[in-house]
C-alpha cells in the first residue's frame, strides 16, 4: 500500500491551526500528517507542542513564502505520496482514499486534486480550483466551476475524474519523487501560480495532472492574501507571465506577447475605473518585474524547454476566456 503525508505549510496562523487541524486529523487516517513553520512569531509553535502532539513538526528559520517552503520541508518527506494542504482547509470523511486510488491505479498521472467547495457556501465551488482547473489561450487560469470571478453551484456536474492542466495548490496531491524531480515550485515566484507552473513542467515531462471529485474539501480562502489585495494582483500577473515565458511553446509565447499587454492593460483600466488606483499600479509593476527577471526567466525556459517531450494540448482552452466572460458565457459545460 502507498503511503501518503498531508503536509501543511503555516506562517503565523494559529488560529486556522486551532480551527482546521482537528478535521484534518479525524478525517486522514493511516497518513503522516505534518506541520512545515515557516518562521512563526505568533504562538503556532506552541500550540502544536500543547494541543496536537501527534503531529510532526518541521521548523523552517524563516518565511520561505509558499514555493521555498513547500520545496524545503518536502526533503524531509518520505512518504510516496504528499498532499500539500492549506491551513484554512477542512476535509471531508475519507477524502485521501480516492486520490490514493487514482495515483495507485494511474501511474501516468503525477498529481491529482480532489474537489474544492467552499466553507462558507458549501453548496458553491470554491475559486481556488474547484473540480480541476485549466488555462486558455493567454494562460488566463480558470476552472470547472470558476470563470474568472464568478462561482457556479455544484449540482454534481463535475463530478466525473479526468484529466484538468492545473490542480489547485489548496490541496495538491503529488507523487514525491516527482515533485523533487521536477526541482519542485519555482522559488522566485514566492506565491501564487506556482503550482499551475509545476502542472505545467509535470504534463512537458510526460506526466498527466488530474481531478478526483469523489474526494471533496472545504476551502476558507483569502487566509493570507485577501482577493483584490494589491501584492496579491502583483503576484499573479507577474508569476503569470513568468510561467507563460518558461512554458510555453514557441507559438503560444508569441501569442501572447502580443495580445496579453493588451488585456492586461485593459484589466488594470478597470481596477482604476473602480477605484481601485493601488491594484491598477500592480499590474504595471508585475510588468516592470518580469522584465527586469528576463535574464533569469530566459535560463528556465532554456532548461525547461530542452527537457520537454510533450505538450499539453488537450488541457489548453483553445479560446479565449475573458472574451467568452464579455459575452455572457460564464459556465464550463460544453466549453472544452
Amino acid at each position: 500500500m502507498s503511503s501518503i503525508s498531508v503536509v501543511i505549510l503555516n506562517w503565523n496562523g494559529a488560529h486556522h491551526l486551532r480551527r482546521f487541524l482537528p478535521s484534518v486529523i479525524s478525517c486522514s487516517a493511516g497518513a503522516e500528517i505534518v506541520v512545515a513553520d515557516n518562521g512563526s512569531t505568533d504562538d503556532s509553535l506552541q500550540l502544536l507542542a500543547e494541543e496536537f502532539t501527534s503531529v510532526r513538526v518541521v521548523r523552517l528559520e524563516k518565511n520561505y513564502g509558499y514555493a521555498g517552503g513547500y520545496n524545503r520541508v518536502l526533503q524531509h518527506i518520505d512518504s510516496d505520496y504528499c498532499v500539500l494542504l492549506n491551513s484554512d482547509v477542512e476535509p471531508a470523511a475519507r477524502w485521501l482514499e480516492p486520490l490514493a486510488a487514482l495515483l495507485d491505479s494511474r501511474p501516468e498521472v503525477a498529481a491529482v486534486a480532489p474537489k474544492i467547495k467552499s466553507l462558507e457556501q458549501p453548496d458553491m465551488f470554491e475559486y481556488a480550483g474547484a473540480s480541476g482547473g485549466f488555462i486558455d489561450a493567454l494562460g488566463y487560469p480558470f476552472c470547472r466551476g470558476r470563470i474568472l470571478n464568478t462561482l457556479e453551484r455544484d449540482d454534481g456536474q463535475y463530478d466525473d475524474s479526468r484529466d484538468v492542466f492545473w490542480a489547485s495548490g489548496a490541496a495538491l496531491c503529488c507523487r514525491t519523487e516527482v515533485f523533487r524531480r521536477l526541482g519542485g515550485f519555482a522559488e522566485d515566484f514566492f506565491a501564487h501560480m506556482e503550482e499551475i507552473d509545476l502542472c505545467w513542467r509535470m504534463q512537458l515531462a510526460g506526466y498527466a495532472v488530474a481531478v478526483e471529485p469523489r474526494s471533496v474539501v472545504f476551502h476558507l480562502g483569502a487566509g493570507t492574501l485577501a482577493t483584490g489585495h494589491p501584492y496579491k494582483i502583483f503576484l499573479n500577473h507577474r508569476n503569470n507571465l513568468s510561467m507563460l515565458y518558461r512554458c510555453a511553446s514557441g507559438p503560444r509565447r508569441v501569442l501572447v506577447a502580443v495580445i496579453r499587454p493588451v488585456t492586461d492593460a485593459l484589466a488594470a483600466l478597470s481596477y482604476l475605473l473602480g477605484g481601485s488606483p493601488r491594484a491598477a499600479w500592480a499590474v504595471f509593476r508585475a510588468y516592470g518585474d518580469f522584465l527586469r527577471r528576463h535574464g533569469m526567466l530566459r535560463r528556465q525556459r532554456k532548461e525547461i524547454r530542452a527537457a520537454a517531450v510533450s505538450e499539453p494540448r488537450k488541457t489548453i482552452y483553445c479560446g479565449l476566456i475573458v472574451l467568452r466572460y464579455i459575452c455572457g458565457k460564464r459556465k464550463f459545460a460544453n466549453m472544452m
